[in-house]
């Protein structure tokens, strides 16, 4: 775990990672029998855990969902799919890398899975243009769900990205069109769909592959119509508000469950994805076929109603 990148809320979890790593290397020589110092310090490390990740501010959370060694949509694909075929272009302009997507199995069980791919480095992250697809993107992840309405494969999108691409020449080639023609198609998809935030689910760049049956988060992502940062410098002229933006916006999952615009909450190992990946795949794997299965047994125009009834019960608020 040292090299581990650190967040300021966690530096006494990452002092005791540092004591253990000592005391094992120590142990591992045959130096000293350091079986009872390890098992101390791993206490430690676990009341130390409990006591910051049970009391994380939204602001934490965010920061969480952004860590740089999280998983991303290619390595859950990776981890929990098998025959996985990446289909690419939108037959109209190219092949956004922001989106990635194909038909895949999990456990055997066809679906078509969609989502947002970051990159791991500079090279990467430019290839994949952080995470923030172009509208050919969104007319790809369209062209997809519609084949996979075609062959009657049920859909799952995975959400992590920072926005759609803000650029002049995403504008110009409609943008927020295409996200707006997403949200549509996909209310009225006759085939149950899946979508789980699994980093950064932000604003219409999210939306845009985020309306489905079933909408669940990872534990610590966080869902809003705009960044902390952003909010921030619209409402105080700066980014030194961020802290206050995250609280104010309620994006967690936990807010977002109980103002119940999501159904469900993915739980991650303790620290986040990036401490256990292998958990995090076995949970998200367990929760999507979970709600495929419920989802299966649910007719086509009933399906789609439940769907447009769901989200028009969103934002409706009552005054006493």
């Amino acid at each position: 775990m040292t090299n581990t990148v650190w967040f300021d809320f966690e530096k006494d979890i990452q002092e005791f990672y540092l004591q253990l790593d000592k005391a094992q290397k120590t142990h591992e020589e045959g130096k000293l029998d350091m079986s009872d110092m390890i098992s101390t310090i791993q206490g430690k490390i676990k009341e130390a855990q409990q006591a910051v990740y049970a009391n994380l501010s939204g602001w934490q959370k965010v920061q969480i969902s952004r860590h740089p060694e999280r998983p991303y949509t290619l390595d859950y694909i990776e981890n929990i799919c098998t025959e996985f075929v990446e289909l690419h272009g939108d037959r109209q302009i190219k092949d956004d890398k922001a989106i990635v997507g194909g038909f895949a199995k999990i456990d055997g069980k066809p679906v078509m899975i969609i989502g947002q791919q970051k990159g791991r480095n500079t090279k990467q992250r430019q290839l994949r243009n952080f995470g923030m697809p172009n509208p050919e993107g969104y007319r790809k992840a369209l062209r997809l769900m519609k084949l996979a309405e075609k062959f009657n494969v049920p859909v799952v999108t995975l959400i992590d990205t920072p926005g759609a691409s803000p650029g002049l020449e995403a504008e110009e080639r409609g943008q927020g069109e295409a996200i707006a023609k997403n949200l549509f198609e996909m209310a009225t998809l006759e085939v149950p769909i899946v979508c789980i935030v699994i980093g950064e689910g932000a604003s219409g760049g999210a939306l845009g592959i985020g309306v489905g049956d079933r909408i669940l988060m990872m534990e610590y992502t966080w869902y809003s119509v705009i960044s902390p940062e952003s909010c921030s410098s619209i409402l105080w002229r700066t980014w030194d508000k961020k802290e206050l933006a995250a609280d104010a916006l309620k994006l967690s999952s936990a807010d977002m469950l109980g103002n119940r615009l999501i159904d469900s909450i993915i739980k991650e190992p303790v620290g986040g994805a990036h401490h256990n990946p292998d958990e995090a795949y076995n949970s998200l794997k367990e929760s999507i076929l979970k709600e495929l299965n419920e989802l299966s047994s649910i007719n086509k125009e009933d399906l789609v109603m439940q769907r447009i009834e769901k989200f028009s019960k969103m934002g409706v608020v009552v005054e006493g």
